[in-house]
């Protein structure tokens, strides 16, 4: 039996995690699952785990669901933990389709994912590519493009605020700014209802300056054996171009800092750069359907199914009627269960009043 901590490591233990140490504002953020349903074979597998570090940190990133856990026993959790959504992936012969469900009372949104691609392929095929650890220990920040042109529609709006509500909200007056360090880009293709998923790192550099100023502004120390003056390294060097730099001094992708950042450089007040680095995963999804409930309601919405009000009224009736059998069924059940345990409980009475007077007349005759 191990032994109970006491002294210091029980002080150490209550500062590493104090008893109520999560905040008010990690439990008003939406809390995300994400995990399969039957058998999908490796590479939804990889893509769940992809998924897992896009929602990080408000998300299991080491969850195990097993085959024998049921929607319902996500669902019973979900209040206990503060999760609002879950994110089921699945696999049949024709596609891989993606749940998006609201806990506790729906709806459910069906994507069928047309193609994607893992982080891993994405990271491995870029120059310098851009990831560390702590990029995941903030949300990532949401941005939708094409989804306000066609907000009239019931199922584009439901799609809006499903993933608006995904993500944490963000105060643009008090937002601290070196928190965002990831994107995640939503973009709608009005033609043919394409939806592009991206996930990006975000980097903040100093523009106006030349790149060996750059140089010496990140802390990297130049090689200065072929010059014979800072000088020289500083206008010889500086007057050499490169991809990147040409980029970084475009137009678009400035800002005015309103902030003063950690990274070297980054002054309050000055103009600023942007740079967007893809790491994955890349997914291309298609709106099949939105239910009403936890994957078991009326459909709200079909891509490619439309029936008439007097389909929809006798559907809503056949659907009246199976829950009410439904009903029916349990409530007789529980009564048949009922029974059986109150027969039960008389016939292990009479058994044990039968065995005393045995046991009596035993000692008797002794």
């Amino acid at each position: 039996m191990s032994r109970k901590k006491r002294g210091r490591a029980a002080k150490n233990a209550r500062q590493k995690f104090p008893p109520h140490y999560e905040t008010d504002e990690v439990k008003r953020a939406p809390h995300v699952l994400v995990f399969k349903r039957g058998n999908t074979g490796s590479n939804v597998k990889e893509l769940v785990k992809d998924m897992r570090r896009v929602m990080e940190p408000f998300t299991a990133p080491h969850l195990k669901a097993n085959k024998k856990n049921s929607l319902k026993d996500f669902i019973a959790i979900s209040s206990h933990f503060h999760v609002s959504h879950l994110i089921t992936f699945s696999k049949t012969q024709l596609s891989t389709y993606m749940r998006l469900i609201r806990v506790p009372r729906g709806p459910t949104l069906i994507f069928r994912i047309r193609k994607f691609t893992h982080s891993r392929d994405i990271v491995s095929s870029l120059k310098r590519p851009q990831t560390f650890p702590k990029q995941f220990e903030h949300a990532p920040l949401l941005v939708m493009n094409g989804f306000a042109n066609l907000n009239d529609s019931v199922h584009i709006k439901l799609t809006t605020t499903m993933f608006q509500n995904m993500f944490p909200s963000i105060n643009v007056t008090t937002v601290d700014l070196s928190t965002i360090k990831r994107c995640v880009l939503l973009s709608l293709d009005p033609l043919n209802g394409l939806m592009e998923f991206r996930h990006y790192n975000v980097k903040i550099l100093p523009t106006g300056i030349c790149r060996a100023a750059k140089k010496l502004l990140q802390g990297k120390v130049p090689d200065l054996s072929r010059f014979n003056d800072i000088s020289d390294f500083m206008y010889k060097e500086g007057n050499a171009s490169e991809s990147e730099g040409e980029m970084d001094e475009g137009e678009d992708n400035k800002v005015m800092v309103s902030q003063q950042l950690q990274s070297r450089g980054n002054l309050k007040s000055n103009q600023s750069a942007i740079r967007l680095t893809e790491i994955g995963p890349r997914m291309t999804l298609e709106l099949l359907k939105i239910e009403e409930g936890l994957c078991d309601g009326e459909v709200l919405y079909h891509t490619y199914v439309k029936k008439t009000p007097e389909e929809i009224q006798d559907l809503r009736k056949k659907n009246a009627d199976k829950k009410r059998v439904k009903a029916n069924r349990k409530r007789e059940q529980e009564l048949n269960v009922a029974k059986k345990m109150k027969k039960k409980k008389l016939s292990a009475g009479e058994n044990s009043d039968k065995v005393e007077p045995e046991i009596e007349s035993d000692w008797e005759d002794y």
